[in-house]
């Protein structure tokens, strides 16, 4: 899977197809990029919350989950629940840092401005904190969560969402 900075992947609706994938891609985006922040059994901790693919499916299923494609291939995930809070954001390691993130996020901000939203919340890992804050999420707390019996630390963020245009004349 190669992608160049500055080209744009495809979006598409997640699929209970599409479960495996995902969830192959969770696992290696966290052993991956999440190495400098989270020690091998905080990552292997959070990695098992995929273990149970029905659950992880379910979980992928009660939200909007959208997929970013390169070549036809995953890329990357983000899931928003309830129209307010960024669930899910991973992205594969062969393509991090190269907008795919971006795109995932510009499309829910799109979609959340459109169904009504005014703020966003997510809970960014220690690896996300700075690609959150480089797009205007503002850290509100810090927090540490039990997964998998290993404590991790994340930072809720939130984002005012501008109001979506009607399209109409101005």
């Amino acid at each position: 899977m190669s992608m160049a900075r500055g080209s744009t992947p495809g979006l598409r609706p997640f699929l209970p197809a599409d479960s495996l994938a995902l969830a192959t891609l969770f696992r290696a985006s966290i052993e991956r990029l999440a190495a400098e922040d989270y020690s091998e059994e905080q990552r292997a901790a959070w990695i098992s919350v995929a273990d149970d693919e029905p659950a992880f499916s379910a979980r992928l299923a009660a939200g909007l989950t959208l997929l970013a494609l390169v070549d036809g291939k995953i890329a990357g995930f983000a899931m928003i629940k309830d129209n307010l809070l960024i669930e899910m954001l991973y992205v594969s390691p062969d393509v991090a840092r190269r907008g795919i993130g971006s795109a995932l996020i510009d499309a829910i901000e799109k979609l959340a401005a459109g169904r009504g939203a005014k703020q966003l919340t997510v809970e960014a890992s220690d690896s996300a904190r700075d690609f959150f804050a480089a797009r205007g999420y503002v850290p509100q707390s810090r927090n540490t969560v039990l997964v998998g019996g290993e404590w991790l630390g994340n930072t809720t963020m939130t984002k005012e969402l501008a109001a979506a245009s009607t399209g109409g004349p101005h």
